[in-house]
């Protein structure tokens, strides 16, 4: 079992996610009857935390890596979701990837037993991680001053883990040397709700809201999003803070994994 406790990455920056930067629409979105669209870039940095375990027939190692500055490690991140919308039916997805290489690890312990900090002397890991969401909606409230819309569908989670650890010898029939990698594929369906209430009389300052929890691959899942936003005739530019968790039972790759963190997007509508 190697255990991955990960901080200050935006690995999955993106493990997951749903299209929170496309919000409810207003009132009068809602009345209108024609199709509308909205197309949203954004930005993720999350603190994470996290616990992997590989399946090694030497042993079973806990290797902590972290905090790393993400930058220095990102190699690429793509980040973007959008919303299509029709009277009180929408339909939205996001898309989340993220590759990050050479973090700095250390082989925590082994078996359970703790190993010494001069032991390790030099454990790097590597991080790949996509997130797709796919969820349509119902606007249940729409009113001047706040939206709510009911939400279901998926989300997929893809993540590949990759370890390379040096050791001062061996410890038992641990090898001081080696390397181990493995994937895993997590389809979840959701359920969940979001919208906004307006936070001005001139219609330019809200406040976007979303939360949804699922199940499936995993044992339970769970999101949650507050912010703040202000409208231009062209879009949105909103500025929330974001929170992604999956829990996994024993045995699995992904143990648990939690991503929160501030977020900043900016919607086009057309």
């Amino acid at each position: 079992m190697i255990t991955s406790n990960i901080k200050h990455g935006v690995l999955a920056t993106a493990l997951a996610a749903t299209a929170l930067f496309a919000p409810a629409a207003g009132a009068e979105s809602v009345a209108n009857d024609q199709w509308t669209f909205a197309l949203t870039p954004y930005l993720w940095l999350p603190t994470i935390n996290g616990s992997l375990q590989y399946q090694l027939p030497q042993g079973t190692p806990d290797v902590e890596t972290g905090p790393n500055d993400y930058l220095s490690n990102l190699q690429m991140a793509v980040m973007l979701s959008g919303e299509a919308r029709k009277g009180k039916w929408s339909l939205f997805s996001d898309l989340i990837y993220l590759d990050f290489e050479s973090e700095n690890s250390r082989v925590k312990s082994l078996g359970g037993n703790l190993v010494d900090v001069s032991l390790d002397l030099g454990t790097e890991s590597s991080l790949k991680g996509a997130a797709w969401t796919l969820v349509g909606g119902y606007t249940a409230v729409h009113t001047p001053r706040a939206t709510l819309d009911i939400n279901g569908g998926f989300r997929y989670f893809g993540l590949k883990a990759s370890t390379d650890w040096q050791l001062n010898g061996p410890i038992g029939i641990f090898p001081s040397a080696g390397s181990v990698s493995e994937s895993k594929d997590l389809w979840d369906a959701i359920i969940g709700m979001r919208g906004r209430v307006q936070l001005s009389n001139d219609g330019h300052w809200s406040m976007p809201y979303y939360a949804d929890i699922g199940t499936g691959n995993s044992s339970l899942t769970w999101q949650a999003m507050l912010g703040a936003s202000y409208n231009w005739s062209w879009g949105d530019l909103s500025l929330v803070y974001r929170h992604l968790s999956y829990d996994m039972d024993s045995g699995e790759l992904i143990q648990d994994l939690e991503f929160s963190g501030p977020a900043l997007g900016a919607t086009f509508r057309f």
